[in-house]
């Protein structure tokens, strides 16, 4: 090789080492540091969405609060910078109940019930919807006042009852490869006083939503 061409070709590679040690010294210099790129989080693979509903429905079925469980869920998962229940009452007009209802409730045709049809809410997130038949004269006057002016949910009201949840029905509504609809859960049961009397009939709808990733 020529003498001319082998100095071109050392001058060529200088500059290319000069260049790179000057990127070099801008990246790592303070204050200069690229943003690091913002992580998505991976969406649930079906198998995991599944495993996390079955978890939930057995949390539910393993506890007398829903409330109570689902604020758990709602703190485990860290769907909220504030991981507390709301109930958001829904202007619903249901009919009479059934006969099916009030033996359920064991209660005669006369009796009086009241209906609450709430979402219940981790943060901004619509996690459940509720409809609860309950017999008023079975709790305190104060709880009657307390549910019948507040968003507060049913089972927050009644904890000093210290009643006992039975189910009556647990239903997945979703399995792969199905899509995931809107609502995954049902659930039907009766909440009962100490002494096995029944005060509330409630159904519940859970929504996909308490699949939702967690905050950053």
């Amino acid at each position: 090789m020529p003498a001319t061409m082998r100095r071109g070709s050392r001058r060529a590679r200088a500059m290319f080492v000069a260049i790179a040690l000057l990127g070099a010294c801008w990246i790592s210099a303070p204050g200069r540091a690229d943003p690091a790129p913002a992580v998505a989080s991976a969406p649930l693979s079906d198998d995991e969405a599944l495993s996390l509903l079955q978890s939930l429905n057995a949390k539910l079925l393993g506890h007398d609060s829903a409330t109570a469980t689902l604020q758990q869920w709602c703190a485990d998962r860290r769907l909220a910078a504030a991981p507390r229940i709301t109930a958001s009452l829904l202007a619903t007009v249901p009919g009479p109940a059934t006969a099916e209802q009030r033996a359920l409730l064991q209660v005669g045709g006369d009796e009086p019930l009241r209906f609450r049809h709430v979402q219940l809410r981790c943060g901004t997130i619509v996690l459940a919807e509720a409809g609860n038949w309950y017999v008023p004269a079975r709790l305190p006057a104060a709880m009657n006042r307390e549910l019948d002016t507040s968003d507060t949910p049913f089972g927050a009201v009644v904890r000093a009852l210290n009643f006992h949840r039975r189910t009556l029905e647990a239903r997945l509504l979703w399995s792969p490869p199905q899509p995931l609809p809107e609502a995954v859960l049902e659930h039907r049961a009766l909440l009962v006083l100490p002494d096995g009397t029944p005060f509330s009939l409630v159904d519940e709808t859970y929504l996909r939503s308490v699949l939702a990733a967690p905050l950053p």
